[in-house]
Parts: structure tokens; C-alpha cells; sequence
């Protein structure tokens, strides 16, 4: 009993020892760092979040940037031209001065925030070490032998408890130090051709230079979406942080070198590039070059951002025997292309699918008799009684028809697909829209694949086949129409809550940009993918004067986009030079006979 209790004492003053010096340790880094490091600055509105600032009379100021920092450095210049002529600031730079201090503060107190919330952690989890040895102790002083021996064995199991933590961290390591080596990091790998490169992405303070374009079209552009932002933003910190830890200059330079050259402070405007790319199966490669102490030398970080392991995030049963979807078609005139729909229809949602209502919004009372003909001959034919057709005596507006359509529904919440007349779909798009949108949950913007013109793409009309073997997705029969967003899936409960259309909008275009806005918005989540079975069939496009100048411009974008690829476009605009070559050709190869 003696022994356990001196025990005891012995093992609480040691560990007491530990800790204090653990946070003493930890606090005097912590001071090190503050007064060794200059307050965080930087005059990038982009990542000034993220990145450690140099001061305004900071040496580095003076060069120029890599396409960077142009701004800065004539702010800087001002302020400093101004200080050498010995005339008084005016009260803009006072202003501009005070707030780039307010903005180094800020950043500055966000610094040591962060590190209080590390020595909070550390401190935290000395405690619980502290907690599960003093719970040991008493449970081997809280009887004799055979409670000693109970405790001694519950000490046992804590300690295999800890082992197990630590051999699951040590696998862990272990897996992500396997992704670096598997990775294009110190060396490259043999690919079968071209087409398997994975390319790099350049970037700077402020823009990046990517081949995947995107939705913006821009082969250069700020970082729109936040996850590339705060990425690019957390890699230039951590690498600042590291080129400015005293451990990190201990490079190939020897200690005699070190000695007679003075440690640079780096910041932000001595960075002058990055190129980075990702490995989907491996993880994200970032190289970092910054400016060195001379105008021949450069610092370079590479930084690797492992993948973890696959982690199952839901296991779920999804039944759609009973989610019925009311397609809903505003339509004006355009009879012919009803018809053709309606052979679509009929096959599709009639013969194959079976749990789907047809909504159609007429506008105007020109051909409304052809309409109500071509529905009443589905019906008799095919026995279909599940549609419903509107008439408005006024203009046509798609997004006034839409939200006719989605409000005269009266059975309760049901699964809308705002459809047009000249779109094509399959069994398996119905089924995709179902598993796609859940009440309350998330919508479907699916992203579908736009025909070019067939007689450009098959030479001629006459050599134009029907309709279902055009469907195919290759890129010179059409493009996944990524601007695209008048197809969707959303539950009526969902279109009512959002506030549906904007039907103020009158005439072509801009009324689902709207929508399409509202549910980024909201908490919903919007799911946009590339359908497989959902086609655009080209029609010739028509943009009427009358169009206000922005939707004009929309018209015209989407009818040159509709029409051929690029390289068939090419082909049409170079086409008199070919037929000169060919015909060149042609009198090479049959010259004409000479006359004696």
C-alpha cells in the first residue's frame, strides 16, 4: 500500500515536471516567432486572408512582381515620393495608411489566435494523459493485491488502447507517405502517350492560367470558387511559414555560409510563381517559387496534399415505383416540333417509363387547334389520359409559362421537369431525374449535349439520318451545353418556397439564370452533371430586333455556338482556298497533253 502510494506521487510530480515545461516551451516558441517574424501584410485583395503582409517600407516593395503587385508598388511609391519631398500627406494617404495598419493588426491577431488554439490543444491533450494516469493510480491503490491486479489489468487495457490509437495513426502515415511516392514528385513515370498527361495549372498572387476552362471560358482568371481559394491561400501561407522558420533554412548552404549572410524575411511579394495539378487517385502537387536573397537566386517549395483512403459516407435504398414527374412544356405555334415530341413522348414516357403527367402551357390561340388534335390522338392511341393543356391569351414568356404549369398542379408535392419542344430524352434520363432531386433536400441541373447542324456535320440533307441515330455524344455531332440551364428537376414544394420564376422576363432567355441563381442561394443542394440522355435537336435559331441588347446578345451567342465545331466552322470559312488546292491537285495529277 506504501509502495503504490509513493508510487503514485512519484509518477503525478513527473508528469506535473513534463507538462510545464511542454507549455513553457511551447510559449517561448510562440514569443520567438512573434518578435523574430514581421507582422502579417500583404497587398493581394485575393489572399490577404490567408498570407503574411510586408510592412509598407518593406525593401521588397521597390521591384516589380511578376504580374503581381503592380498596385502596390505605385501606392508604395507615392507614399515614399511624398515622404522624400518633405510635403505633408494628404488625407487619403493618411486614410490608406491607417487601414493597411488596421488590416496588418487584424492579420496579426488571427496569427496568434491560431497558434493559442495549437497550445490549447497541445495543453488539452497533456491533460488527458494527466486524467488517464491518475485514473490508473487509483485503481491500483483502491484494493489489495487482487485490486492491484484489477487496476494493473485495466492499466493494461488504457495502454492497448493507446497502442491500437497510435499503430492507427502509424498506418495512416503510412498511407499517405505511399501516395507521395506514388506520385510525380522527384521523378516521372512512363505514360503510353500524349493523352495521359495530367497538365499543370500556373498561378500568381492574382490569377490563375488553367487549361480546363470551365464554365467562364477564360484561359486565365481570378479564383472564383472558394475551395481553389482558400487551397491556393492555406499553400503560400504554409509555405511562408516554412521558408521563415529558422529549421527550414538549414539547407544545403553550410553553417559557414550562414553565418555571413543575413536570413530574408519572406513575404508575399517575393512570391513569383506556382504551378500545380492533381492526381484524382493520389493528391494535389503544388511548386512554389519565391525570390531569394539575390537577383540570380530563387527559393522553390514543393508541397504535396495527399488523398485518404475512400471513406463510405452513405449506404442508402432509393425506390422510385412510386415518384411520378410532371413534365411541363410552355410552347407557342411550333406545331411540327410538337409532333415530333410527342413521338418522343409517346414511346418514352408512355410505353417504357409509365409514371409521368404532361403539362403543356400554350401561349396565343394561333394553331391551339393542331395542339389539342395532336394530344387527343396520343390519348386515343395509347390510352394516355394523364396530361394537362393551358391556354394563356397573351405573349409568349418561358418562364411564365413554367410557373403556370408548376402552380396549377393541385396533387400535392410532385417531381417537375421543365422541359422545351425540341429536346430529346431517354427512360434512363427520367430515372436519373428521380434520383437526382429530393424535396427539401437538393435539385437537378443537368447539363445536356447540344446537336450541331446535321446537314453540316453529314455533308447534306439527303444524307441526314433519323433522328435516333444522331444522338451520338462525340465532339463533332455536338457539345455538352454547360451554359445551358432550362432543364431541370426540382419538386414543386421546392419551385413555391424559392419564389419561382422572374415573370417579368419576357420573350428568349434569362429567366432560368435567375432561378438557377436563387437555388445556389439557398441551402439546397444543386447537383449538376452531364446527362447521357438528354439531348438538344438543333433547330435554326431566330433572334428577334425587338430583344433588349443583353438577351440579344445571349440569342446570338447560342445560335453561333449551335451551329458547327470549330474546326467544321473552319472549314466552311476556308472553303474557296480548298477548292483551289483541290483543283491545283486535280491538274497535277491529269496534265493536259502537249500539242506538237
Amino acid at each position: 500500500m506504501l509502495h503504490a502510494a509513493m508510487l503514485r506521487r512519484g509518477l503525478l510530480a513527473w508528469v506535473c515536471r513534463v507538462g510545464g515545461v511542454l507549455v513553457l516551451l511551447c510559449c517561448s516558441l510562440s514569443l520567438l516567432y512573434v518578435m523574430t517574424c514581421s507582422p502579417p501584410h500583404s497587398d493581394d485583395p485575393l489572399l490577404s486572408h490567408a498570407l503574411p503582409r510586408a510592412g509598407p517600407n518593406h525593401p521588397s516593395l521597390g521591384g516589380t512582381g511578376p504580374g503581381i503587385g503592380a498596385g502596390a508598388v505605385g501606392t508604395g511609391g507615392a507614399r515614399a515620393g511624398a515622404a522624400q519631398s518633405g510635403g505633408p500627406p494628404g488625407v487619403q494617404s493618411y486614410q490608406v495608411l491607417l487601414q493597411e495598419r488596421e488590416e496588418q493588426h487584424h492579420l496579426h491577431i488571427s496569427s496568434l489566435k491560431k497558434q493559442i488554439a495549437q497550445l490549447k490543444e497541445a495543453l488539452q491533450e497533456r491533460s488527458q494523459q494527466l486524467k488517464g494516469v491518475q485514473e490508473s493510480l487509483k485503481r491500483a491503490t483502491g484494493g489489495p493485491a487482487g485490486g492491484q491486479e484489477a487496476g494493473a489489468g485495466s492499466q493494461g487495457g488504457g495502454l492497448g488502447d493507446s497502442q491500437g490509437a497510435r499503430s492507427q495513426q502509424a498506418d495512416l502515415q503510412d498511407f499517405l507517405r505511399s501516395q507521395l511516392s506514388k506520385a510525380e514528385v522527384t521523378a516521372g513515370t512512363r505514360l503510353p502517350s500524349e493523352y495521359a498527361v495530367v497538365p499543370f495549372e500556373s498561378f500568381t498572387l492574382q490569377r490563375v492560367y488553367q487549361l480546363e476552362m470551365g464554365l467562364t471560358r477564360h484561359p486565365e482568371e481570378k479564383p472564383v470558387r472558394k475551395d481553389k481559394r482558400e487551397a491556393l491561400g492555406e499553400v503560400l501561407e504554409t509555405a511562408l511559414h516554412s521558408l521563415n522558420t529558422p529549421s527550414s533554412q538549414q539547407d544545403s548552404r553550410s553553417a559557414a555560409e550562414q553565418n555571413t549572410q543575413t536570413s530574408k524575411v519572406y513575404t508575399s511579394s517575393d512570391f513569383v510563381e506556382g504551378i500545380t495539378r492533381t492526381e484524382k487517385d493520389k493528391g494535389t502537387l503544388y511548386e512554389l517559387t519565391f525570390r531569394g536573397e539575390s537577383s540570380h537566386e530563387f527559393r522553390r517549395l514543393v508541397l504535396f496534399r495527399p488523398f485518404g483512403p475512400l471513406m463510405k459516407a452513405k449506404n442508402e435504398r432509393v425506390n422510385t415505383a412510386n415518384i411520378p414527374i410532371n413534365i411541363i412544356v410552355p410552347l407557342s405555334r411550333r406545331t411540327d416540333k410538337f409532333k415530333h415530341f410527342m413521338q418522343n413522348f409517346r414511346e418514352v414516357c408512355v410505353r417504357q417509363d409509365g409514371r409521368v403527367h404532361l403539362t403543356v402551357v400554350y401561349f396565343g390561340n394561333e394553331q391551339m387547334s393542331e395542339v389539342r388534335s395532336t394530344l387527343e390522338n396520343t390519348s386515343r392511341e395509347v390510352h394516355f389520359k394523364n396530361f394537362t393543356l393551358l391556354q394563356l391569351d397573351e405573349d409568349f414568356s418561358r418562364g411564365r409559362g413554367l410557373d403556370v404549369g408548376a402552380r396549377a398542379w393541385k396533387g400535392g408535392n410532385v417531381l417537375l421537369f421543365f422541359c422545351d419542344v425540341d429536346i430529346y430524352f431517354t427512360a434512363d434520363f427520367l430515372n436519373t431525374c428521380r434520383l437526382n432531386a429530393q424535396p427539401g433536400k437538393k435539385v437537378f441541373y443537368p447539363v445536356l449535349f447540344s446537336q450541331y447542324n446535321p446537314t453540316l456535320i453529314y455533308g447534306s440533307q439527303e444524307h441526314v439520318p433519323p433522328v435516333e441515330q444522331q444522338l451520338v455524344i462525340k465532339k463533332d455531332t455536338g457539345f455538352w451545353r454547360d451554359f445551358g440551364f432550362g432543364m431541370t428537376c426540382q419538386y414543386r414544394s421546392d419551385f413555391i418556397n424559392i419564389g419561382g420564376f422572374d415573370i417579368d422576363i419576357k420573350g428568349w432567355g434569362g429567366e432560368d439564370v435567375h432561378l438557377y441563381r436563387k437555388y445556389l442561394h439557398s441551402n439546397l443542394l444543386v447537383v449538376r452533371a452531364p446527362s447521357r440522355g438528354l439531348f438538344h435537336l438543333w433547330h435554326e435559331k431566330h433572334c428577334a430586333d425587338e430583344l433588349p441588347p443583353d438577351q440579344y446578345r445571349m440569342c446570338m451567342q447560342s445560335k453561333a455556338m449551335n451551329e458547327a465545331s470549330h474546326g467544321q466552322l473552319g472549314m466552311l470559312f476556308f472553303r474557296h482556298e480548298i477548292e483551289t488546292h483541290l483543283r491545283k491537285q486535280k491538274q497535277q495529277q491529269n496534265p493536259n497533253p502537249k500539242k506538237s
